[in-house]
């Protein structure tokens, strides 16, 4: 069995197009700020329908396999984890094994999972359980999480995005996964997509609120519960002796993110656990029924108040790509995993442990954590977010970002096509969707916008990785 199993290496791909919300403001003839302050979103990622998740998960493990220089034969697990379905039999990572297919490499476990925003932390946990395993058989595990997010031109519309993030898995990682986990599952219609031939979901936003909420509650309270068992002492995000030194939420968009660090100092100051003298004015809400303490307006801003200082250190940093490419669904967790990667450049995280939690509508989530226990040096100069994302992509208008939703919907589900070009704007080396036969069979073809060569490169990177494989 590895020992210290953790994310080893991480990449990710999202798209080279997208669209600010100050436009989008604008353009919905809306209040300024309703995108930018209301949703604390500031761009958002979109994809035409030459792209679609397939190609987008072919990029990222490139990206991920070339730029590390991974051999495909090393890899023995491969798990995806997305909602964004183009076949209701064939997995997304039996597409990825085409990749696979010049190594000889086929002896390669795993599958995809599908549960809303909470597939990509179901397949990092599959693959952690197995390399945790006696059944691990020496070879690194990859774990794909991401989505094309797209809604009906309306108020959802504005919290969509598009990413996918790629992690390598393996022994005496930097980024070790800690044992403890704290799962809250329920049955619950707050997301949910039940009309198969549209990408669009059915949407409630009040209650998918109050679900994220409950189920954070339900989560952290297991997670403090097991850390005291485990450790003997009391989980600490607020004052003295911090037990976590960043806090990681999915991101639908930034001010549920806000929301849900205010209820985590709901939840201690109701605990008891807090016992900061700033926090003393907070008493007056802990005998608020719980029931009703989720549309309790005056609630929710006393705690987000109260926890903004420690918001601005242990989450706002984070929040970075999730504010500029929008939701990924299964991906926006980890893509805050690399805006911290990211930041490591200016903040030494060493020995620091990150609370993670991640949430899927209908409802599945988990609380879990992760240590710091190497340098993130090598990540985050290969991923190169910060760069990417402010000066490698390229901004569209409105109508051109409503034009490509609209060529989604026709496309859709429509069989016996080709694209002889993109119809909007690709990475160069990005994989792209060429043509879907008579058959509904799909085909994909890497863009190259001059002669061919190796995409992705990032040669300071090369050879970075040379761990010695148990057989």
């Amino acid at each position: 069995m590895a020992q210290n199993v953790g994310i080893v290496a991480s990449e990710c791909y999202f798209p080279q197009t997208y669209v600010s919300q100050a436009d989008m403001e604008n353009f919905d003839g809306i209040p300024s700020g309703k995108y930018q302050i209301g949703l604390g979103q500031k761009n958002m990622a979109y994809v035409g329908p030459q792209e679609d998740i397939n190609s987008m998960m072919l990029s990222a493990l490139t990206r991920l396999m070339e730029n590390y220089d991974l051999d495909y034969k090393d890899i023995g697990r491969l798990e995806v984890g997305t909602e964004s379905i183009v076949d209701k039999s064939k997995s997304h990572k039996t597409t990825l094994m085409s990749l696979f297919q010049e190594s000889g490499n086929s002896d390669v476990l795993g599958i995809t999972n599908i549960n809303a925003c909470y597939g990509g932390t179901a397949a990092l946990f599959n693959t952690v359980d197995w390399m945790s395993s006696p059944s691990w058989d020496g070879r690194y595990g990859v774990v794909l999480a991401g989505d094309i997010a797209v809604y009906e031109r309306g108020p959802a519309r504005p919290t969509g995005g598009a990413g996918v993030v790629a992690l390598l898995i393996g022994p005496d990682a930097p980024l070790v996964l800690e044992p403890i986990r704290s799962s809250h599952f329920e049955d619950a219609y707050d997301f949910y997509k039940p009309v198969l031939t549209s990408e669009y979901p059915a949407v409630d936003g009040p209650l998918s609120n109050t679900c994220y909420l409950r189920a954070l509650d339900n989560c952290y309270q297991g997670f403090t519960r097991k850390f005291k068992e485990r450790f003997g002492q009391d989980f600490n995000v607020f004052g003295e002796g911090e037990t976590a030194r960043a806090c990681l939420f999915h991101h639908p968009y930034e001010k549920l993110v806000q929301k849900s660090f205010g209820r985590v100092l709901y939840n201690d100051v109701k605990a008891g656990v807090t016992v900061d003298p700033a926090f003393e004015a907070l008493a007056e809400f802990k005998d608020v029924p719980v029931d009703e303490s989720y549309a309790n307006r005056a609630l929710e801003k006393a705690f987000a108040t109260a926890a903004k200082p420690a918001y601005g250190e242990k989450v706002a940093p984070f929040t970075y790509a999730g504010q500029n490419l929008g939701n990924s669904y299964t991906g926006s967790l980890y893509f805050a995993l690399l805006s911290l990667i990211a930041n490591s450049a200016t903040e030494d995280f060493t020995n620091d442990r990150v609370l993670m939690f991640s949430y899927g509508s209908g409802l599945a989530s988990t609380m879990f954590s992760v240590k710091v226990e190497g340098d993130l040096t090598k990540q985050r100069e290969t991923c190169n977010l910060f760069d990417r994302l402010d000066n490698q992509r390229v901004k569209s208008t409105p109508e051109e970002y409503t034009e490509a939703l609209l060529q989604r919907e026709n496309y859709y589900h429509k069989h016996d096509f080709e694209f002889a070009e993109p119809t909007t704007q690709i990475f160069n080396g990005a994989y792209r969707l060429t043509s879907v036969d008579s058959m509904g069979r799909r085909n994909y073809a890497r863009q190259f916008s001059n002669t061919p060569k190796r995409a992705f490169s990032t040669s300071s990177a090369r050879g970075l990785i040379r761990m010695v494989l148990r057989r």
